[in-house]
């Protein structure tokens, strides 16, 4: 990885300044003082007033938390208002409450508090049993970090993360020590039928050190990198904008938006707390014996091979095998998929040094496939393409055209059988696939082929589902007030929760103030017409277009909302292209970057093919600064590294 520069082992990569001590405070309290029988009820945006602490018996059930914490809110909601109101006598809580706010305690403030009475669930007894866990990952986190040369301090994340449980799934579907979403975590591992390395800490560690690094590629400090993890980048880049600033204390102060709410404010703060606590775990619970270091040695099968023959090949106990190995999914161990060809299974050390050709040698040979189960058969339906189909099934979509002799871009009609190639089990069912460009408006499209369908749908409804989770509320008590047990179950996240999806996308798809976008990579008048609910012929006089004028990329275009909202509109463009990485992600995942400096003839589609037929949407990802249109031989140019799924190892 050549993402950073020196800067990026400066004094203080992670700064903890004084303007923030207050809300790194509060985390530090949630963190140590407060288990997940108690809360903190507290004003939202001012973390130094905390109103009371509700304490819940043990076992005490969701519903009957809930009734306590809305009573107290409400007692001190009629506190404040009378404070606000000027009326005396004050008793001894409203005197209390009324110095909390000091000077800032204007009528008008208070009277805005009253409806920003937030509820925060402790966290101290989840925080420890982290602690405790961290133990098993923390030296290859380390060792990952020093590898791509990234602060030593970031391995403090998986606390705010997971509490460093590497099988928790958030409601959302984040997943892992590290919770990735499954968009964003397939940049950088597998994740198909048979695996999910988001599930195997080794794996994630190394995905999440890769997302952190291109963070801050985009971002320029660890601050707003730190906070891209939760917020996603192209967020945290129009909050960069907007404020005209990369210091991160005049971000969380002043920078308001519909997605900025009070996760993202606090996603930084809550991570300064994680390691201040990791860092001096002594002082804030005792004596702590952490987990010891997790040691295996690792093998790569020669083929396609079944969890059953691998133990008895092998005579080790399928249970210890699954502990070793967790990003092997359930039908594996129930013998319903093999474990892939190239996986790298971990074995104990103790016992014979396995290689992967003395495990073929040993296997029988009725035990190793080349492939999956197959050939199997797939019924297409309404809206189908080969390469959703593909997508779905997660083959490449050159195999599935040659075993039907197609070709990759055939039209597949409804009805028509298709043999699968060495497939697992399907992911969903395919279904009706984004717009299409409209006839006489297209542009020469990047790499990375048509929008599958299978993977729009599947993407869309877990993105949907985050997105409706991340919506700004007022109160997040429904939520947080759970038993100690729940807690665990309901949300992994120690940290204050997120307000936006976890995106690796840095690409810009809302409308400006002015009803002008700019022009993405494969968008054409067509695309932007129908999602308009409109027609291109009004999009060119709208812009004054000529009837021959191709839209560039990055030009900016202005737009008529008349059929649709903006809010729609921009779903249906996010849409489209999520569809189109998530269609490439099934197929390839990103393994590192290297520097190519540009040389006399260079453009953005020789750079392309230069990069082993990279997409230019990927391309112009990493290099958001460089205007290939005038691409001058010298510049740099960060070419991702990318290896097909099917031929790496899990």
């Amino acid at each position: 990885m050549v993402l950073l520069a020196t800067q990026a082992l400066a004094d203080n990569p992670v700064p903890r300044p004084p303007e923030l001590e207050r809300d790194v405070q509060f985390w530090i309290r949630v963190y140590s003082q407060i288990d997940t029988n108690s809360g903190l009820l507290h004003d939202e945006h001012n973390l130094g007033v905390v109103y009371g602490t509700p304490h819940f018996p043990p076992n005490t059930s969701p519903s009957d938390r809930q009734r306590i914490v809305d009573e107290e809110r409400q007692r001190y909601g009629a506190a404040l208002k009378r404070i606000a109101a000027g009326e005396t006598p004050l008793s001894p809580e409203e005197q209390r409450i009324k110095e909390m706010w000091g000077a800032e305690g204007t009528p008008e403030r208070l009277q805005v508090a009253v409806d920003e009475i937030r509820f925060q669930l402790g966290q101290s007894d989840r925080f420890r049993a982290g602690l405790v866990r961290s133990g098993a990952w923390e030296t290859h986190i380390e060792e990952t970090l020093a590898n791509l040369g990234l602060p030593p301090e970031l391995a403090a994340l998986p606390h705010v993360e997971s509490s460093f449980n590497p099988a928790a799934y958030s409601k959302v579907g984040a997943a892992g020590l590290f919770q990735f979403m499954r968009s964003t975590g397939r940049r950088y591992m597998r994740i198909d039928s048979a695996v999910d390395d988001r599930l195997d800490p080794f794996r994630s560690t190394e995905a999440a050190a890769q997302l952190l690094a291109y963070n801050y590629h985009l971002l320029g400090t660890w601050p707003l990198a730190l906070t891209a993890y939760n917020h996603g980048s192209a967020g945290m880049l129009r909050a960069k904008e907007a404020t005209g600033t990369d210091d991160i204390v005049k971000i969380v102060r002043g920078y308001t938006s519909r997605s900025f709410g009070f996760a993202s404010r606090n996603f930084y703060v809550s991570f300064l707390a994680a390691l201040e606590i990791d860092r001096n775990p002594e002082k804030y619970f005792g004596p702590i014996q952490k987990e010891p270091e997790a040691r295996f040695r690792e093998v790569e099968l020669p083929a396609y091979v079944s969890i059953s023959a691998l133990s008895r090949t092998i005579k080790i106990d399928g249970e210890k095998l699954r502990a070793l190995n967790p990003g092997l999914l359930a039908p594996v161990w129930a013998g319903t998929q093999r474990v892939p060809k190239s996986y790298r299974l971990r074995l104990p050390l103790e016992g014979n040094p396995w290689t992967s050709e003395r495990l073929a040698q040993r296997l029988n040979p009725g035990d190793m496939f080349t492939g999956q189960r197959g050939p199997e058969r797939y019924k297409v339906q309404k809206g189908d393409t080969l390469v959703s189909i593909a997508a779905a099934y997660e083959v490449p979509v050159e195999a599935l055209a040659r075993i039907n002799k197609l070709r990759t871009s055939a039209h597949v009609s409804p009805g028509r059988v298709l043999v699968l190639p060495d497939v697992g089990a399907p992911v969903v069912a395919a279904a009706t696939p984004p717009p299409s460009p409209r006839a006489g408006t297209v542009a020469p499209p990047s790499q990375g082929g048509a929008v599958p369908a299978a993977v729009a749908q599947r993407e869309s409804a877990e993105d949907a589902a985050a997105a409706d989770a991340a919506k700004p509320k007022r109160y997040t008590v429904s939520i947080e007030v759970v038993s100690a047990a729940q807690a665990e179950a309901i949300g992994p996240a120690l940290g204050p929760g997120s307000d936006a999806e976890q995106s690796a996308d840095p690409t810009d798809y809302s409308v400006a103030k002015d009803d002008t976008i700019r022009v993405a990579t494969d968008e054409t008048l067509g695309h932007l017409a129908d999602w308009l609910g409109g027609n291109p012929a009004r999009l060119r006089a709208l812009n004054n277009m000529s009837a021959r004028a191709v839209v560039r990329v990055g030009k900016r275009l202005r737009l008529e909302f008349k059929s649709v909202t903006r809010e729609v509109f921009e779903a249906r463009r996010k849409d489209f292209h999520r569809a189109i990485q998530a269609g490439y992600f099934a197929a390839h995942r990103i393994v590192g970057t290297q520097v190519y400096i540009a040389r006399p003839g260079d453009s953005l589609w020789t750079l392309t093919q230069r990069g082993g037929q990279l997409p230019q949407w990927l391309l112009q990802q990493y290099n958001l600064t460089v205007d290939f249109a005038d691409l001058r031989a010298g510049t740099q140019i960060v070419m991702p590294r990318v290896e097909d799924v099917a031929n790496a190892g899990g």
